[in-house]
Parts: structure tokens; C-alpha cells; sequence
């Protein structure tokens, strides 16, 4: 219902004295009244199913008795509101089952992604965290490149390993670094930052190997996460490789 004819409430209002009431075409409503029937309420700038009714029965009561409001405007008004009741259950009802189906797939994804528990995962990573093993990543090339090379820098910044991998074609091109720098001196546990680049100085994307150590969910900006060993929670989707 979009509009409300007030002509003859407004009539009977002046001459009984009893009750003055408004409704503009914006879907606002106000009055003041009493137990016999005036609404006094505000409505939003939307209607719902109490503001339709409270709309209807104020219409009601302020019809004009030697003029009441035509049968087929009623039975209108009365389909119409029928219709926004039908309108808003299915709504509600295709929220719920919305929000029960992610809630579901979310879950299915948790307990399929336990599988990887225990397993060997390449991970996008800008850093090795060195604990004194052999540590593994690899490097994302991305064209076909005559010369990769690696740089592997200490938390000051200062480059203490180059790694050249050679002539690689596109795909993850695996490395390893023991631990020791250039000079083969052996460098203390630590985090240690790393940079990738072909022979054109182009910076490509680095990854890093570690063992997954649990799953969960972090939300709906998240979504589905592993725990790596070494690197931290990782997005499931982020996943390069599984060893």
C-alpha cells in the first residue's frame, strides 16, 4: 500500500473532536490517542508488517461512517499486505537455509582439510625461519628464465646467502639452504628474509616448505586455514603444493 486517504478521518476529526491523525505518502505515520484505538507511533521508511497494519487500522478508524472505504480498495490493501507477510517468511526462510548451507560447507571444509595434518606444504612466504636444519621452499617463476637466483638476507637486512638455481621453466623451482653463508660459516637460528629475481632483475614469488600442524576456521574474511610449521596460519586456498 503506497498511499492513504485521509480526506475523511481529517473531516471527522474536526467536527467529533476527538482524534487527529496524519499519513503522509513517504510512509510515516503519527498520532496520539488513546485506548480506543488512536496508534501514536513513528514509522521507519520502510514498511513491515505491524507498520501495514497500523496504517490499515488507523485507515479504519477514521473512515468517514456515511462514507466508508470502498470494498475493493479493502480486499486490495488486504491481498497486498498478504503479499509482503509471503514476501518477508521468504525471505527469512531463504536466510536461514543461506546461512545453514556455509555454515555446512565450512565445516565439511575443516574436517576434509584434517587430512593434511602431519603432510608437507608449500606455502607463500617471505622469510625462512632457521632452526638449525636444512630448510626448503621454492621460488615461482613465471616465465622461462635463463637465470634464477635467490638472496637469502639476516634480520638486518645484510645479504648473507645467494642461491643460484639456474636456468628454470615456469612453475615452483624447489631450493634449500643449509643454514650457512657464502663464506660456509654456519649462521645462528633466527628468521631470515628472503628475495627471488631472474635474470632481468624481475622479483618473483617466494614460498616455503613446512609441515602442517593443524586446520580451523577463521572467519568468513579467513575462511579455512592450516597451521605451518615455520611460517604460521595460512590461508587453505594459498596452499602451492602438498609433498
Amino acid at each position: 500500500m503506497t498511499t492513504i486517504n485521509t480526506t475523511n478521518a481529517a473531516s471527522t476529526a474536526n467536527t467529533a473532536g476527538t482524534t487527529s491523525s496524519t499519513a503522509s505518502a513517504s510512509g510515516s505515520y503519527s498520532g496520539s490517542g488513546n485506548s480506543s484505538g488512536s496508534v501514536g507511533a513513528s514509522l521507519g521508511s520502510s514498511l513491515s508488517q505491524a507498520d501495514f497494519l497500523q496504517l490499515l487500522t488507523a485507515q479504519l478508524q477514521a473512515q468517514d461512517p456515511t462514507n466508508p472505504m470502498d470494498n475493493t480498495q479493502f480486499v486490495s490493501q488486504l491481498a497486498q499486505f498478504s503479499q509482503l507477510a509471503s514476501t518477508q517468511n521468504l525471505n527469512t526462510t531463504v536466510n536461514t537455509l543461506s546461512s545453514q548451507v556455509t555454515s555446512a560447507m565450512q565445516t565439511s571444509q575443516v574436517l576434509g582439510s584434517v587430512s593434511l595434518v602431519g603432510r608437507n606444504v608449500m606455502v607463500p612466504s617471505d622469510s625462512l625461519s632457521y632452526a638449525g636444519s636444512t630448510m626448503s621452499g621454492a621460488v615461482g617463476v613465471t616465465n622461462a628464465s635463463s637465470d634464477v637466483e635467490l638472496v637469502v638476507k639476516d634480520s638486518s637486512g645484510k645479504e648473507v646467502r645467494t642461491i643460484d638455481l639456474g636456468a628454470q621453466q615456469p612453475g615452483l623451482a624447489n631450493f634449500s639452504w643449509d643454514g650457512k653463508d657464502d663464506n660456509g660459516n654456519q649462521l645462528p637460528t633466527g628468521t631470515y628474509s628472503i628475495t627471488a629475481a631472474d635474470q632481468g632483475g624481475n622479483a618473483l614469488s617466494t614460498y616455503a616448505s613446512g609441515s602442517v600442524t593443524g586446520v580451523g576456521y577463521g572467519g568468513t574474511s579467513v575462511g579455512t586455514y592450516v597451521q605451518v610449521s615455520g611460517v604460521g596460519g595460512v590461508p587453505l586456498s594459498s596452499i602451492a603444493q602438498i609433498n
